[in-house]
């Protein structure tokens, strides 16, 4: 009797915690699809009479998401194809090869995670005007990369350290240079932990405010979180349904690769934790 009572408590603690973190997400998606006289004549609660298409349209054309869409997503992937050829490369670097400073340059990425971002600002601003890079896509790409490394170290070379030695050394047996033994054994043996970078750094880099604002101030260049900072201004006044329809455009993607990759990044998380 204890069990079922503790079951049916826990079942009703989870299906609680699922509507308060679920329903501002769908309150959110309905409120993109109201008329703009349903912000008038309902309360904010109330479900959408029907789907009015228009406030996408505006967010995507009028409010310039298209563009801040384009940015983000090309920032991003570039940043990210970086941010693990960098990361794996250093990784392997730091926990299955024999060398000098070794030691000095794990502590080195792992100072790098204390760094706050506000203390870099000034000095990557003063850089950027001297080297040419101050709104160009190129300098924006470059402080997404530098400032995911440390991290992206961090989370893979836990994952190295838990695969054994033995592979490695059969790999060099076999005749694998070390390109070989990355491309061939190496990485085909952490595609969780890869997945798991990757996604972590993809919800960094596609909500990034703080760089965007300080490297880019010209509006063909700017992101979607910065491109919604200034949203309303691109109408004249608050445009309830479009600044809606705009913040559902960004979350997307971060759900989409979510829910697709979620099962590789729990394994990933979690590999390595567990000895034996």
């Amino acid at each position: 009797m204890k069990r079922r009572v503790s079951s049916v408590l826990r079942t009703i603690l989870i299906i609680a915690i699922l509507i308060v973190f679920l329903y501002p997400l769908f309150w959110m998606i309905t409120a993109s699809f109201k008329q703009p006289s349903e912000f008038v004549t309902k309360p904010a609660y109330a479900l959408n009479d029907g789907f009015f298409w228009q406030n996408y349209v505006d967010a995507w054309t009028r409010g310039n998401m298209g563009t801040y869409f384009f940015n983000s997503l090309i920032n991003t992937l570039i940043s990210l194809v970086l941010i693990i050829i960098c990361s794996v490369t250093i990784s392997f670097a730091l926990t299955k090869m024999n060398w000098k400073f070794k030691k000095l340059m794990s502590a080195y990425f792992g100072f790098g995670i204390m760094v706050p971002v506000a203390t870099t600002l000034i000095p990557l601003a003063q850089i950027f005007q001297k080297m040419g890079l101050y709104n160009t896509r190129t300098g924006l790409i470059l402080v997404y990369t530098a400032s995911a490394i440390s991290f992206s170290v961090y989370l893979i070379t836990g994952y190295l350290r838990a695969l054994p030695d033995e592979i490695i050394e059969a790999g060099i047996v076999d005749g694998c240079n070390v390109y070989r033994l990355m491309w061939s054994i190496v990485i085909p043996l952490m595609k969780n932990a890869i997945i798991t970078v990757l996604v972590i750094q993809f919800f960094f880099k596609w909500n990034d405010l703080i760089y965007s604002m300080t490297f880019v101030s010209k509006s063909s260049l700017k992101t979607m979180q910065t491109g919604l900072l200034y949203f309303e201004n691109e109408f004249g006044s608050k445009n309830w349904g479009a600044i809606f329809a705009s913040v559902s455009i960004s979350v997307m993607p971060m759900l989409v690769m979510y829910l697709a990759l979620n099962k590789s990044v729990i394994e990933g998380m979690t590999t390595g934790a567990v000895k034996g």
